[in-house]
């Protein structure tokens, strides 16, 4: 099952999130968003559990759980619903 991490610190790294998670059953992967342009954390990230039983437990534990100061807020994420543009954005080369 795939979790939606949101709210988290902004100096939170993927191994921190993995850690997190561990304790409520075995990680498949923790991947915290980074910004493109600076390379920063964007304050939300994505873990992979593959025990549907283990995810439930560690979303119904660490939802709305303080970590270093912040509520995090945790789910099942859901699928995108459209995609995004292609057009390469305001930052595009010509």
């Amino acid at each position: 099952m795939k979790l939606y991490v949101g709210n988290l610190p902004y100096t939170t790294t993927d191994d921190e999130l993995q850690q997190a998670f561990a304790a409520y059953g075995e990680v498949a992967s923790a991947n915290v968003v980074q910004d493109r342009m600076t390379n920063r954390s964007r304050g939300f990230g994505f873990v992979e559990m593959p025990n549907d039983e283990s995810a439930k437990s560690a979303i119904e534990a660490l939802n709305g759980k303080d970590m270093n100061g912040r509520n995090l807020i945790v789910n099942e994420a859901r699928p995108r619903t459209e995609q995004r543009p292609s057009h390469g954005g305001p930052f595009r080369r010509r």
